[in-house]
């Protein structure tokens, strides 16, 4: 059933079974990069410092101050940011990102427009790890780019102590998918009917915090949350239009002790969905619609 816009104040889903749930407090940092000056403050401390998920207190490792750590910008590694391919430069930064011994932070510059295929940023990473998304990530709209794997776009996979934040936007470019679609093109055969890519995906991911992006326009689901534990998501954007087909804005799978708050979401499909597996689900501050609701 689709919902008019609407605010909900104060909203708690959790599964009956499990019948605590874990408040975790706010952050109001500001973003430690300084992007026009291309480095980051030292005075800024770690996002999700002595964030405790209802098990144990996030790794120390996640207490430095990020003057300890070390940065990797992708136009370093010869991304161009005027919406040319940057898949190989983003791996590349990743890996160095991901093997350095003390933290790092990854950096997308503002005022760029980075054109990515499908990519995996996979670990585990030797040090926690912070990726600071300043300018546009945007789909490619070759689907036969996705060849490999129809479902999913971006992917950070076994992760942790991770954080992904900014100001910047990811952008699905999803009409191509929507247009050939079973749900929006009666035309199509069932047989030629083709799945569709999540834009973002955080799979078995631990100790991950997720704030203050836009995420736009996505293949399918926007952002996809399986098999993590400890998660803080707060201050995201998620839009695509009322007609696009299972753009869900969250989804939440077998994931543990998640707290999502003080977001706004209007999508085609449900704002947030929830499936079996899940545990200890809190959402807050949650503007919901155009959408199905959470559920």
């Amino acid at each position: 059933m689709s919902l008019h816009t609407h605010f909900i104040p104060s909203l708690i889903v959790f599964l009956l079974s499990f019948p605590r749930y874990y408040s975790l407090p706010g952050n109001s940092e500001a973003s430690g990069y300084d992007a026009s000056a291309g480095r980051v403050n030292p005075w800024y401390p770690s996002t999700i410092q002595g964030r405790n998920f209802g098990s144990k207190i996030m790794s120390s490792k996640m207490g430095r101050s990020l003057a300890a750590v070390k940065t990797f910008n992708v136009n370093d590694y010869e991304a161009k940011g005027d919406g040319s391919d940057a898949t190989e430069a983003f791996n590349n930064a990743w890996k160095a990102a991901c093997s350095s011994s003390q933290g790092s932070v990854l950096v997308v510059p503002k005022n760029k427009n980075y054109l990515l295929k499908p990519i995996t940023f996979e670990g585990p990473c030797k040090s926690s790890i912070t990726v600071q998304i300043y300018g546009t990530l945007q789909a490619s709209a070759d689907r036969s780019a996705y060849s490999k794997d129809l479902t999913r776009w971006l992917v950070f996979e076994n992760v942790q102590n991770l954080a992904a934040e900014g100001s910047g936007t990811i952008n699905g470019n999803g009409k191509i998918w929507w247009e050939n679609s079973c749900r929006v093109n009666d035309d199509l055969a069932i047989m030629s009917c083709k799945d569709a890519p999540t834009a973002l995906t955080f799979y078995n991911c631990k100790n991950l915090v997720v704030k203050n992006l836009k995420i736009q326009n996505a293949q399918k689901m926007h952002v996809s949350f399986e098999k993590c534990v400890g998660v803080e998501v707060s201050g995201l954007t998620i839009t695509a239009p009322a007609d696009s087909p299972n753009t869900d804005g969250i989804h939440v799978n077998r994931t543990q002790n998640i707290q999502i708050s003080s977001s706004i979401i209007g999508t085609g499909d449900d704002c947030i969905s929830i499936v079996s597996g899940s545990q200890k689900v809190q959402a807050t501050g949650i503007t919901c619609g155009p959408g199905h609701g959470i559920r």
